[in-house]
Order: C-alpha cells, then sequence, then structure tokens
C-alpha cells in the first residue's frame, strides 16, 4: 500500500503549484528527472489527488545517472505516486538534442494512454523564446502539445522553494550550468543582464510574447500541409513560412531563418536551384511541390 505523505499545513509556493495544476485533467504521467520543477510536480499532482506515474529516465550520460533515477523514483513513491525508471542510449551528435528526443520518445512509450505531463516552467518558456528568437524564429511552448505542460505559469523560484516546504531533496544536473550549452548562458548571463537593462525581472514579458507567438503559431499550423508551389505563392510570405514549418515538423526536420529563406525561393524565385540542407535532412522542389527528404543524402 502506498504511503500517505503528510503535506504541510503552510506551504504558499507548493500551493501556487498545486493551483496551477487543477485546471489540467486526467491521472497523468509525469516525466521526473529529480531536479526541483518535476519533484514539485509530482508532488502537487500526489497532492491534489491523482494517480501519478513518475517515470525516471536514465540517460546514462553520468557516471551516476541511474543511481540518480532510482533516487528520484523512490521520493516519488514516498509522495504516493508509482514509478519506474527507464535507461536509455544517447545516439552520437548534438547531446542536448538527442538526449531530448530519446527523453521524450521513452516517456511517450510509458505513458501509453495517460495524458503526459512534464515540469517546463514560465522561466523556461523565457528561455526557449530567447534561443528560438536567436535562430530566426520566435517560438512558444504550449500548454497542451504531444504532452502536457501545466507550470507554464509557475516560476522556477516556486518549485524550489516548495521542495523545501515539502522537505524533498532536488537534484542538480551538471548541465544545468555548464556554460558551453546556450541556454545555460542565458539563464546566468542574459536574463540578469536583460533584468539590470530593463529595470526589473524580464521572465513574465518574455513569456507573455511567447505565448503570443505560440498562438499565433496555433493559428497558422491549422493549414493544409500539402500544397501545391503555384498554391504557396499566393499565399502571405507568413502563411508560406508556416506551411514549411508544418511540413518539417512532420518529418522531423528544422529550420533556422535563413533555410526558410532559401526554401521560400524553391517557391518564389524558381530556377531550377537545388536542394536546401535543413536540420535532419534536405527540401527540394520536384513536380511543382516541395518534398522533404530526411538523412544526410
Amino acid at each position: 500500500m502506498k504511503r500517505k505523505p503528510f503535506w504541510p499545513d503552510r506551504s504558499p509556493a507548493f500551493l501556487k503549484i498545486r493551483q496551477a495544476i487543477r485546471e489540467f485533467p486526467g491521472d497523468p504521467a509525469i516525466g521526473l528527472s529529480g531536479g526541483a520543477d518535476s519533484l514539485a510536480l509530482v508532488a502537487a499532482a500526489c497532492a491534489e489527488g491523482r494517480d501519478v506515474l513518475a517515470i525516471c529516465i536514465d540517460h546514462g550520460l553520468q557516471s551516476e545517472s541511474a543511481d540518480i533515477a532510482a533516487k528520484a523514483a523512490q521520493q516519488a513513491q514516498a509522495m504516493g505516486a508509482a514509478s519506474k525508471s527507464i535507461a536509455v542510449t544517447v545516439p552520437p551528435g548534438n547531446v542536448e538534442a538527442q538526449a531530448r528526443q530519446v527523453r521524450y520518445d521513452a516517456l511517450l512509450a510509458e505513458a501509453g494512454t495517460r495524458p503526459l505531463w512534464v515540469a517546463h516552467t514560465m522561466d523556461d518558456q523565457a528561455e526557449t523564446y530567447i534561443l528560438g528568437s536567436l535562430r530566426g524564429r520566435a517560438i512558444g511552448m504550449a500548454e497542451h502539445s504531444h504532452v502536457v505542460r501545466p507550470l507554464l505559469g509557475v516560476r522556477r523560484a516556486d518549485t524550489r522553494t516548495a521542495c523545501v516546504e515539502l522537505g524533498l531533496h532536488p537534484w542538480d544536473d551538471p548541465m544545468n550550468t555548464d556554460p558551453s550549452f546556450k541556454r545555460v548562458r542565458i539563464r546566468h548571463e542574459l536574463l540578469p543582464l536583460l533584468a539590470d537593462i530593463h529595470g526589473g525581472d524580464p521572465v513574465p514579458a518574455l513569456a507573455a510574447a511567447a505565448a503570443l507567438a505560440r498562438d499565433d503559431a496555433a493559428v497558422l499550423d491549422a493549414m493544409p500541409g500539402s500544397i501545391t508551389c503555384a498554391e504557396l505563392v499566393a499565399m502571405p510570405i507568413a502563411l508560406r513560412r508556416r506551411s514549411y514549418m508544418a511540413m518539417l515538423r512532420s518529418a522531423g526536420c528544422d529550420a533556422g531563418f535563413k533555410q526558410l529563406q532559401a526554401i521560400d525561393a524553391l517557391v518564389t524565385n524558381w530556377h531550377g536551384q537545388g536542394a536546401v540542407a535543413v536540420e535532419g535532412g534536405q527540401v527540394l522542389r520536384a513536380a511543382g511541390k516541395l518534398e522533404v527528404r530526411t538523412g544526410s543524402s
């Protein structure tokens, strides 16, 4: 029988998280890294009476990773959640991107029919918006997509404080302080500088801008994906670019601003040019339509 944890009478940060998840229905599977964000999310779901499955992914990227996953699973069980620890293999290449892909593949497979919740916060949303903007394409994470993000309105400081209130012991991933990752430098260098320039916390405004970009994308993504170049050329540029992005995503590819410009030239300035290399493949024009070919060929 699962042990019933003791939830403190006064825990204002934890209460914010409990309130944030109430509009999200269902008994979730939750991706649990052992960090403060995901531990607080598991705790809130358990406190709200949900039947929770906590899924801990062992990426094998650190010598103690199996132990970290096991300890996270134990903390979830102590809060009343069921838990699983899954070992995955991260392919060579961009470590951050490859680890994210295999993690989501494993989480979705293990979640089955449960909604899959992940613990991205408002701070993550702001960082993602900056990263996308630096690639020439501002983006915002959605609350509902292939995963559910109930904490996009919650600050990272609140999840850490909630763990203190509950006596939980979050794991601090050393990759989160490694300056070789752009996200880390944005978090520890750029955002404090923006706060100084702005004269206040820049995260809420950046997250609001990300939400606008996300909502625009949701409408534009409803466009038909398979249309001819003749149909595309008659569209406004914003709609054409959205069509390109939908086409790339469906093939598991991605592109930055300059690549999108080159893809657009295949439609609007066609003179027999070759394929456009994108992340994960290439885009070419054939028989009056755009085609994505994955891989390096």
